[in-house]
Formats: C-alpha cells, sequence, structure tokens
C-alpha cells in the first residue's frame, strides 16, 4: 500500500509539471501564429519555418474548403470544435515541450504524445478515447554508385496522425515525407476533402504508400543490375554487395510489413472516426501495400539465391586459383629437384664428365615440364 500511495504521488507530480510545460508551450505557439490579415503559413515543405517552431503548416477546413479567412489559431481551434469544420496542424520533429501545448489542447493521450516525440516506432493504428494515432514508416530511395558498399539506398523516417472528431494533428520524423504535397492534392478535390479528418488519414497513407512503391521499383533496377554484375566475368567478386543490398531491402521489408495490420483495420473495421465512404479508399491502399510486400519478400528471397550462388562461384573461383597454383607449382618443382640433386656435388654422380651431360639434363628439365603442364592442361588445371 506504501508503493502504491508512493507511485500515485509521482504521478501527481508528473501530471502537474506536464501541464504546466504545455500551458508554457501552448503560449508559444499562440504568440507563433499570423498576425489577423495575413494568411496561414504556406504549404509544407521539407524543412520547418522557424528553427523555434515546430508547426510547419496549419488550417482550418469547412466543407473541405481551406478557409484563409481564419488567420487566428485561437479561432481556427474554436470553429473546429463548433463543428462544421476541422483544424489540419502540420509539425516537424517537434520536443516534448513544443507538442505539449497542442497535446492539451486537443486532449491527447500522453502515451501517443510520448511515441509522437520519442520516434522509432513500428507503424500501428491504436485508439485513445476519441481519437486515433496512426504510425506510418516513410521511405525515400536515395541514388547511389552500384559499386558502393557503405552509401545509404533505403532512408526511412515516420509520419504519426492523431485524429478526431474535428482535428488532425501530423508529426513528421526525418528529412523527407514532406506532407506539403498530400495537403496541395487534398484542397484540389474538395469533395474528398469535405468527408472530415479521416480523408487527411487516407491520403498520408496514400501517400506514404506511393512511396514504398517508387522505391521498390528503383530497387528492383538495383537488383537486377547486380545480378547482371554477379554473373559476369568477375562477378564473385561482389559478395559484400549482395549482402549491402540485402541489409537495405531488410530495412524496407521492416517499415512496409507492419503496416498491413492497420490498414486492413481501416479498410474492414468500421470505426467511428473514419467516415465508412473512406473505407473504400483504403482498400485500395491496402491493395497496393499488398503489392509492395509481395515485392519486397521477392527480393529478399532473390537476393539470398543470388548471395548463395556468388558464394558458391566465389569458392569454384577459389578452388581453381588453388589447382592451377598447385599445376604451377609442381611443374617448376620438377627442375627444382633435378638440378638439387645434381648440385650436391658427389663424387660418383652419373655422367658428370660426359661433354653432353649438361645439355641432357636440361633437355630432361624441359620434356618433365611438357609433359606436366600437357597433363594438367587435359584434366583442367590450367
Amino acid at each position: 500500500m506504501a508503493a502504491t500511495s508512493t507511485s500515485t504521488n509521482n504521478l501527481r507530480n508528473r501530471n502537474a509539471v506536464l501541464t504546466g510545460r504545455r500551458a508554457r508551450a501552448m503560449m508559444r505557439v499562440l504568440r507563433g501564429r499570423p498576425p489577423q490579415g495575413i494568411a496561414p503559413a504556406p504549404v509544407e515543405s521539407d524543412s520547418v519555418l522557424e528553427p523555434a517552431s515546430a508547426i510547419v503548416d496549419w488550417a482550418f477546413y469547412k466543407n473541405g474548403v481551406r478557409q484563409y479567412e481564419v488567420t487566428s489559431y485561437t479561432d481556427a481551434v474554436r470553429r473546429a470544435r463548433k463543428g462544421g469544420g476541422f483544424v489540419w496542424i502540420g509539425l516537424f520533429e517537434p520536443t516534448a515541450d513544443q507538442l505539449a501545448g497542442i497535446a492539451d489542447e486537443f486532449d491527447l493521450h500522453p502515451l501517443a504524445v510520448e511515441d509522437a516525440v520519442d520516434a522509432h516506432q513500428r507503424p500501428k493504428l491504436e485508439r485513445y478515447d476519441d481519437t486515433l494515432f496512426a504510425v506510418f514508416k516513410t521511405v525515400r530511395y536515395c541514388p547511389h554508385e552500384l559499386g558502393t558498399t557503405t552509401s545509404e539506398i533505403v532512408q526511412t523516417g515516420e509520419v504519426m496522425a492523431f485524429v478526431g472528431p474535428s482535428f488532425v494533428v501530423t508529426v513528421r520524423h526525418g528529412d523527407h515525407g514532406a506532407l506539403g504535397k498530400v495537403r496541395t492534392q487534398l484542397e484540389s478535390n474538395a469533395e474528398h476533402l469535405a468527408l472530415g479528418p479521416s480523408a487527411v488519414l487516407h491520403a498520408v497513407a496514400d501517400g506514404v504508400v506511393d512511396d514504398y512503391l517508387a522505391a521498390v521499383d528503383r530497387l528492383q533496377d538495383d537488383i537486377d543490375e547486380l545480378e547482371a554484375a554477379v554473373f559476369g566475368t568477375r562477378g564473385a567478386r561482389s559478395v559484400d554487395r549482395v549482402y549491402h543490398l540485402k541489409r537495405e531491402v531488410l530495412e524496407l521489408k521492416r517499415a512496409v510489413a507492419p503496416l498491413a495490420g492497420p490498414l486492413h483495420e481501416l479498410a474492414q473495421r468500421p470505426m467511428r472516426l473514419v467516415v465508412p465512404d473512406i473505407r473504400e479508399y483504403f482498400r485500395d491502399v491496402e491493395d497496393h501495400l499488398a503489392r509492395v510486400r509481395e515485392q519486397v519478400v521477392s527480393f529478399d528471397e532473390l537476393l539470398t539465391s543470388i548471395l548463395q550462388a556468388s558464394l558458391a562461384r566465389l569458392t569454384v573461383a577459389e578452388n581453381e586459383d588453388i589447382r592451377k597454383i598447385s599445376a604451377w607449382v609442381a611443374i617448376i618443382a620438377s627442375p627444382t629437384m633435378i638440378a638439387g640433386i645434381y648440385g650436391m656435388n658427389f663424387d660418383f654422380m652419373p655422367e658428370l664428365r660426359w661433354r653432353f651431360g649438361y645439355f641432357m639434363v636440361l633437355g630432361l628439365m624441359l620434356v618433365v615440364c611438357f609433359s606436366l603442364h600437357r597433363f594438367f592442361k587435359r584434366n583442367g588445371w590450367l
């Protein structure tokens, strides 16, 4: 009982500290809002607007249209709570203090907020009261030289989405996966955006999976090129490159495979925060993800086969080299043996006093070397 009381007191103290932090962070967010009469922040790009702020872009949407006249963050939140629209806030790698104010404003669950700050999460979908929390792994293919074994081919990041009845908060980690293009496409399709926050969740998932498709297409080219190189003239020396590419495919597999469960749940299971019409769109995204998963699995199996074949070719090449070395050693050892015997300088050696003895020994060496060379050549050793 004493331990329980102590834990309870510690939790209350921690909540009090978090509340203070959230209040201070919220004030910083409100101070950073655009002045009256100025449009909201520009569309999200690969970098945040100010180093001190994690907010990349925010907007209030009503009937699928961005309301540019709403230039006050407080006014946008107030209108969203009244109904008839929603707020979409985009954040880039926020700290705990920067996210605390928004978390307090929309009553986000502390565990989900902690995951959004720490990053390095597996793709997942969780529900906390009236909020959905989704985690997506973003992927970017990095151009590289095929011969290198140290360059990073697949870069991964994360996009988290808090989805409520009147708000969407997206948190991005990583130098890629910006949602500016997603926001622009949604704003050009008012009918789809009018479906509410779940339409934003679908657009984010669709954009992430589209990046998967682009990455696997580029990886397919790399694997085809590597396969041709491995089975080339000196391809047995490409084992390190095969292993490096296999490691990158494994990184992609870790990003893609766990997303199947959350997407299936969004596509098949009725949820109060997901409009029924949106489930059809999620089924389309699920189909695209299934294609990506099949390709990644096939890449992994193909690279395993290429690696095994490359190792086998390397072993065969080494055996051939050893046989060639052994054959030449045998050829060279024969005249060495004869010369060594006659180099002992014994008095009673055969043909020591014969005028043609020297030429006879040289001829014997040549005959032996030629015979051994013919023998090894015929048996494939040379």
